[in-house]
């Protein structure tokens, strides 16, 4: 597997800051509808989205290319839950991905 220190704002065609968030959601229950505790989806205003699960980041999309968190994309059963929901695919598919090197992982909490 490939690692990389990625910072958002070093990201490639990059050219916002993190200041210029255009919306940050809650994922919602799929039984309640109601918004989820610590499960969020942040909209940049260059197209950038993040989900952030707790204070951590789990995974960017950006320019059409996939960044995972290296320590804590599949960190526990609620990250890989909600990080399935963001990807809309399986963990199995993510891991696929990851090892043909479809998806980077990468330092994004450091």
């Amino acid at each position: 597997m490939q690692t990389f220190n990625l910072i958002l704002e070093n990201m490639p065609s990059k050219d916002k800051k993190l200041s210029n968030i255009v919306k940050v959601e809650n994922f919602k229950s799929s039984k309640s509808g109601q918004p989820i505790a610590n499960q969020f989806r942040i909209t940049l205003q260059n197209g950038i989205e993040v989900f952030q699960s707790y204070n951590s980041i789990i995974c960017v999309k950006a320019n059409n290319e996939i960044y995972l968190d290296y320590d804590r994309w599949n960190y526990s059963r609620t990250t890989s839950r909600y990080r399935n929901i963001f990807l809309n695919e399986t963990t199995v598919e993510t891991v696929k991905k990851i090892g043909l090197g479809q998806y980077a992982c990468v330092h994004l909490n450091k």
